[in-house]
Formats: C-alpha cells, sequence, structure tokens
C-alpha cells in the first residue's frame, strides 16, 4: 500500500529485510503504452534476483502453501485475497474511505468505496455502542419525557 502509514513492527521488519536484500531495479515495458520504459524498485525478489511473478509464486508457494495448510483453494483463498488483506484489516478498525483510498493510491474515494465496501464491517453494533455512549443507560435524573407527565 503505497503512502500509508507503518505500524513500528512492520517497518522493524522492512529495515531487516531491506539491510538483508536490498532492492533492485527491474525494468518495466512502460507506464503508458507509448511512454518511455521505467525501472521500478523491489523490495521482494526471487531465488534468483528478479520480481517475483505472480503466476510462478502461485504455482511455487502459494497454492502449495494452501494445501500443507488444509486451505480449499479458490478465488476466495487466492492472491486477490491476500492483496485485499490490507485494505480489509483497515476498515475492521474503522479507517475512513478517504484514507484508505489514499493508502492504496486511488485517485478517487469513490472507486474504493464501490470495489471494498463488501469488505466492511457491519454497522449494527458500531451504531448501538455510539448511541449507548450518548445516551448512557438511560435518564440519570427525573428529568425527560416521563417528568412531564406528572405534572
Amino acid at each position: 500500500m503505497s503512502g500509508s502509514p507503518r505500524s513500528s513492527g512492520v517497518a522493524r521488519s522492512l529495515e531487516h529485510h531491506i539491510a538483508q536484500q536490498p532492492s533492485t531495479g527491474v525494468p518495466l515495458p512502460w507506464r503508458s503504452v507509448d511512454g518511455s520504459p521505467v525501472t521500478a524498485s523491489v523490495l521482494f525478489r526471487n531465488i534468483e534476483g528478479r520480481a517475483v511473478n505472480r503466476v510462478v509464486f502461485n504455482k511455487v508457494a502459494w497454492r502449495p502453501a494452501l494445501d500443507t495448510a488444509g486451505v480449499p483453494r479458490g478465488r476466495e483463498n487466492g492472491m486477490h485475497a491476500l492483496m485485499l488483506s490490507p485494505a480489509s484489516v483497515l476498515l475492521d478498525a474503522g479507517e475512513s474511505i478517504k484514507a484508505l483510498s489514499e493508502y492504496l493510491g486511488h485517485h478517487d474515494p469513490g472507486f474504493t468505496l464501490r470495489t471494498y465496501t463488501y469488505l466492511m464491517p457491519s454497522s449494527e453494533k458500531r451504531t448501538r455502542e455510539a448511541v449507548s455512549r450518548a445516551f448512557g443507560d438511560g435518564p440519570k435524573s427525573d428529568d425527560g419525557p416521563t417528568t412531564a407527565q406528572g405534572a
């Protein structure tokens, strides 16, 4: 996730990884169809030192890990789910769509909302808790609607 704030634990893990395996440049064909080739900095490489290929990673690492763990294969447990993990963790913690959109590098929070809305936790419990915090357990005095009836 580009531009997202990192926890101290994640920052330490990345620093350790970078100390062991510094980033390397990987040429990409273009940023746009008619654009010039660009080189991207890559932190995670395969055993040959090249950028990790999604298809090879799926075949050699991800699917065997699912099989070993007894997790069924399928879209809900595939690379797509792995990609969604950071977004779902942040949404579950109550992060705003606007902030998530910025972290993911989306230019439109509406796109982020349309794409990730199904990952958002149910708001019913949060709503009840918010109302309970605002009103507490009920009136603390005899002041209120029932007091007027006795007048």
